[in-house]
């Protein structure tokens, strides 16, 4: 099935997506972060050719440039200097530690690395960026910009008044930027999504869910993730929407205070973070936020408690994604929101399930679209892909579509666990474990059982945890009793990634370890 967009929307570069909206919205404040110096869309476009030839100068056309930066507003104008030059930016998960950041590096080709030394002191990133260094050239913007002169600030208001004569040109289809999975099931993969890809994306959005021009964006999620970049940054500059870049999620209270201070009026973040903020946070602090968006995990029913006898009116949108979809799937929206799912599917997206053994309800979800990636990069050389044959995107995930198109998750094909022969969903089972001990985080994995092929291990923050509350919750809710974890392991506090979803690698690995 799938729903109508405009391709006409979609079909463009982002520097000339960003140069567009200037002309429909006009020169007003679009960019702020934390230092309060916000920048105009002509102020952006400026910033962005300035230090962006200065890149070109000390790179090659359509070379893989790493940036390592939290969300700000230096960020953005680093992504689009690259795109206004004709090079293609690769976002480098800062937190994702020394190993998985130099196979990125590798497998993405790339020889600088952008950084900057206030970040890297605040963020206590020195012995990092030193280990990077040995395999990559570090290029500190800090001192690139020292060096922009009157011949620089010339060509930057030249730039700024007819920026498409100045910008390299590429098409559509080229590079936009390579991201990294969040590796929250396996190794991290090298995703690389064309310009339109992320333009289609953000207008995707912007269809689905009536944004007004005069609404102020608050964005806390790092650019490396796909969620971050595309819903964060780039769909509030393509909309007209005042887009305020906060560098870190887990600085709740900062946030909160925060969110009233620049009047901001959409909130996106993970369940995670939506959770802390909202045990932080005095009711007026939510004062001027018109709805916000949760994506990348599952939605609690405490966080919606939560937000519901604190905030009132407030909705919390789920929504759903995925890196390789740049990222948005589907997403609910205000007033037509329905908690349990994740929304109907985006404007301009086919979708088909296909049936899975010992699955009766729903099936794996596959999509096809213009915000679907152009491939995996390939482990033998960097500079090619594996581009999805047909077009057709394989999500992994296992979903039901009710009649009006809204989805469910049912669970990861991956987080599926066969036992005694019956297909028991781990995502389902961390729900009833949710249902018993609301006020708590848990994860549920699988590991190998002699008897009955495989066997469910609950980790929980929950201190007292008895198997027994499970059981008894189940009967009276007609839950199999198959789903109920019989080993239970207590933990001071669930391992996440830095984008907020559970870390189930690590989880498996400390199970395995602990038979």
């Amino acid at each position: 099935m799938r729903q109508s967009l405009d391709s006409k929307l979609y079909t463009t570069t982002l520097i000339d997506a960003l140069i567009d909206a200037r002309a429909k919205y006009g020169d007003k404040e679009i960019l702020e972060d934390q230092d309060r110096n916000p920048l105009t869309y002509t102020g952006l476009i400026r910033a962005a050719f300035v230090l962006g030839r200065k890149i070109a100068n000390m790179t090659q056309k359509g070379e893989r440039v790493a940036i390592l930066l939290p969300s700000s507003m230096g960020v953005v104008v680093t992504f689009f200097g690259l795109h206004a030059h004709g090079r293609v930016p690769v976002m480098l998960n800062f937190t994702a530690g020394e190993a998985n950041l130099k196979a990125a590096i590798k497998a993405s080709g790339v020889k600088k690395i952008l950084t900057a030394k206030r970040f890297v002191d605040q963020a206590a990133l020195g012995d990092l960026v030193e280990a990077l260094g040995t395999v990559a050239e570090i290029v500190w913007l800090d001192d690139v910009r020292k060096t922009i002169g009157l011949k620089d600030k010339l060509y930057g208001l030249a730039a700024g008044a007819a920026p498409k004569r100045f910008a390299v040109k590429t098409s559509p289809n080229d590079p936009g930027v390579i991201l990294f999975t969040s590796g929250s099931f396996g190794s991290p993969k090298g995703v690389l999504l064309t310009q339109q890809n992320l333009v289609a994306n953000a207008r995707q959005v912007a269809d689905h869910i009536a944004l007004d021009p005069s609404w102020v964006l608050f964005n806390p999620l790092p650019t490396f993730h796909c969620f971050g970049l595309t819903a964060g940054a780039i769909l509030p500059l393509l909309e007209g929407l005042k887009g305020f870049q906060y560098p870190s999620p887990l600085h709740a209270k900062q946030i909160t205070d925060l969110l009233p201070q620049v009047k901001a009026n959409l909130l996106f973040a993970t369940d995670t973070f939506l959770n802390q903020y909202a045990r932080v946070a005095e009711p007026d602090d939510f004062a001027t936020i018109k709805f916000a968006v949760a994506g990348a995990e599952r939605v609690r029913d405490e966080t919606r408690a939560l937000f519901e006898s604190k905030f009132g009116g407030i909705e919390l949108l789920e929504g759903y994604g995925a890196t390789e979809a740049a990222p948005v799937v589907a997403v609910n929206k205000p007033g037509k929101n329905r908690p349990g799912t994740v929304g109907q599917i985006l404007p301009g997206l086919d979708h088909r399930l296909e049936p899975v053994e010992g699955v009766d309800a729903g099936g794996r979800l596959f999509i096809k679209g213009p915000n679907v990636m152009a491939g995996y990069l390939t482990s033998g050389d960097p500079l090619k892909w594996e581009a999805i044959e047909d077009g057709w995107l394989d999500t992994g995930d296992i979903v039901d579509v009710d009649a009006e198109g809204f989805i469910t998750i049912r669970g990861r094909a991956k987080r599926f666990a066969k036992i005694g022969g019956e297909m028991v969903s781990l995502t389902a089972v961390e729900g009833i474990a949710g249902a018993v001990w609301p006020d708590n985080r848990h994860a549920v994995v699988a590991i190998p059982d002699s008897r009955k092929g495989e066997k469910l291990v609950l980790i929980t923050d929950r201190e007292g945890a008895e198997s027994s509350e499970l059981s008894a919750w189940a009967r009276e809710n007609g839950a199999p009793e198959l789903a109920v974890p019989k080993k239970i392991i207590k933990v001071a506090e669930i391992l996440v990634l830095g984008t907020g979803k559970t870390d189930y690698v690590s989880l498996q690995k400390m199970v395995e370890d602990a038979k």
